[in-house]
């Protein structure tokens, strides 16, 4: 039998040795603590769910225990939810929220649920120079401001005062490019003061996000010689509550 040199007997023992070692390594499942210049895709249901060391979680994003698909933001320190895209809750459709520590689920800044586009949260305030006191039967405006439209209705608190034998009548108008539309029903008061509170939504004013017009209340005297009086409690952008005011 032919000699083998002992130094190829070296390199096979050592070439068997380099094949144990990576079949061992295949059946080993890798730290997977790092990836580098790569995608990382969680499909078919799938959820990343990070909890802080008392079981809170912390951040979560995928499946939803209800089967719906966003992700969930909530603070370590047990204060609840900070940020929400989706989420849990069915009515919340994929709005975005926020919310204060300990608020949960009464967000402070959202977009509409019901009407796409929209700011939903905060309300915004709009103002309106105070008028004058009206005494004569034609229409007087009382208040006038400007809009730019963030939210999807409107919400206004208005009121009017007619002094003891005498007749007034008030109404809340929009101006777009000079045309005047009036919004829901006058009121009226008889030697008394009668407030409005009324919410008018996208089907009513006609306004998209965006667009800008002119708040104006008007009041006119119908009878006696009092001096009447309007009076704007509030004007405010909100969110809708349903699908109905949306549409």
């Amino acid at each position: 039998m032919a000699a083998v040199p002992l130094d190829l007997l070296d390199r096979i023992r050592a070439l068997e040795r380099q094949v144990r070692e990576l079949a061992g390594r295949a059946q080993t499942r890798p730290a997977l603590t790092r990836i580098n210049h790569g995608a990382v895709t969680i499909g078919e249901g799938g959820s990343l769910d990070v909890r802080a060391p008392g079981g809170a979680q912390i951040l979560g994003v995928g499946a939803f225990s209800t089967g719906r698909y966003g992700v969930s933001m909530a603070r370590e320190d047990g204060t609840g939810v900070a940020l929400e895209v989706g989420g849990n809750d069915s009515t919340a459709s994929q709005m975005f929220r926020a919310f204060a520590r300990g608020s949960w689920p009464d967000p402070i800044v959202m977009d509409d649920g019901y009407a796409d586009g929209y700011l939903g949260r905060p309300w915004v305030p709009i103002p309106l120079a105070p008028g004058a006191a009206v005494t004569v039967s034609d229409w007087t405006t009382t208040h006038a401001g400007s809009i730019w439209t963030q939210h999807a209705v409107l919400a206004a608190q208005w009121s009017l005062y007619a002094p003891a034998g005498t007749t007034a009548e008030a109404r809340l108008m929009l101006n777009r490019g000079g045309t005047l539309v009036q919004l829901g029903d006058a009121i009226t008061a008889k030697g008394k003061e009668v407030f409005a509170s009324q919410r008018f939504t996208p089907g009513v004013h006609g306004l998209s996000r965006g667009d800008t017009a002119g708040l104006i209340i008007q009041a006119r005297r119908t009878v006696g010689t009092g001096a009447a009086v309007a009076w704007c409690q509030g004007m405010w952008g909100a969110n809708t509550t349903s699908r109905e005011e949306a549409d």
